[in-house]
């Protein structure tokens, strides 16, 4: 009876410490900074209702002649605020992950680097957030395939799509979305799914431009052509 005592009072302490691990205060910041990162975006779905919109907009604190008067100038005011609060945020405590914040908080300062220009001055430090399990590989796969992208460089997992207005035959503007140029195209759906994601890269485009969109492999020498013609 005394050994399943001290088993129990072993057990009950190892769950209050791993609950104490949690900063709630943190917690609540970080949910907030997703909140912003998240609403603002989910404004521009091209399927969201007036109604919804509008109070979308008053959950935001946003002014709405100001949104429609900037725009995406407004998201990108936003974003930078947001990244200047992850940034002292990890600088403090390192990668704010599950560890610290829990699930889901710990997407939040992923969101906000994947949405800045700095991937490459963080991405090891969301690798090695992935390594300890902080946040799942695919996240990390994400913002790879995002830096590569920037980059120029062909993407891994082929979790980035693009849209750039070019010219047909008849040199008539048009614009197309494509699948950013992957390495090693004929093995990308092993590699996606060794990495965690539960789609191939045909569904993933689909997902990513419409269930009408029919995924087709380009080259980095493709895309160099399409914005020639634009030019």
């Amino acid at each position: 009876m005394r050994k399943m005592f001290l088993l129990l009072f072993t057990l009950l302490t190892f769950l209050m410490n791993a609950q104490q691990k949690v900063n709630e205060v943190l917690k609540k910041e970080l949910d907030e900074i997703m909140k912003v990162d998240q609403g603002y975006r989910m404004l521009f779905d091209s399927e969201i209702t007036p109604e919804k919109k509008d109070k979308l907009l008053k959950d935001l604190n946003i002014d709405k002649e100001e949104f429609e008067k900037k725009n995406w100038q407004l998201v990108a005011e936003h974003d930078s605020l947001n990244m200047q609060k992850i940034e002292n945020i990890i600088s403090k405590y390192g990668y704010p992950g599950k560890t610290l914040v829990g699930e889901p908080t710990n997407q939040a300062a992923w969101y906000v680097i994947q949405h800045s220009t700095k991937i490459g001055k963080y991405l090891p430090l969301i690798k090695e957030a992935g390594k300890k399990k902080e946040i799942p590989f695919t996240w990390v796969a994400m913002m790879e395939d995002r830096y590569l992208m920037n980059e120029n460089k062909e993407q891994i997992y082929g979790t980035q799509g693009k849209g750039e207005m070019t010219k047909d035959k008849d040199g008539k503007q048009v614009f197309i979305n494509f699948v950013w140029p992957l390495k090693d195209p004929k093995n990308v759906n092993k590699r996606r799914k060794d990495a965690g994601f539960d789609s191939t890269i045909e569904e993933n485009a689909q997902r990513m431009f419409g269930k009408d969109f029919k995924y087709e492999p380009y080259t980095l020498q493709k895309v160099l052509e399409i914005r020639n013609k634009n030019k």
